[in-house]
């Protein structure tokens, strides 16, 4: 997923940010909103997406701005650390 019009319009961003998305799975389905609202604590969210995985289960499609001076892997981290997350997969840094 790359950036789109949608984010380009947004004032959050200034040069020397970039716009990163990230899939995140639950550990329960159940949690999924949870997983959802505890990440948007910790990022500037501009954009959540779920997608179908398969039998019942959905990961959550998450698109943020953050500087672009590194701590993208502490920030994985602190995500994938969070209560009823199962796994992060970064798909995405696109330089804004």
């Amino acid at each position: 997923m790359s950036v789109n019009a949608d984010l380009l319009g947004h004032k959050v961003l200034k040069m020397g940010q970039v716009a990163v998305t990230i899939k995140v799975f639950p550990e329960n389905p159940e949690k999924l909103e949870d997983v959802k609202k505890a990440v948007k604590e910790l990022v500037k969210v501009v954009k959540i997406e779920e997608e179908a995985i398969g039998f019942g289960l959905s990961a959550a499609i998450i698109t943020f701005i953050m500087e672009d001076a590194g701590g993208l892997d502490e920030l994985e981290e602190k995500i994938a650390a969070l209560p009823d997350v199962s796994q992060v997969q970064v798909s995405g840094v696109d330089r804004i």
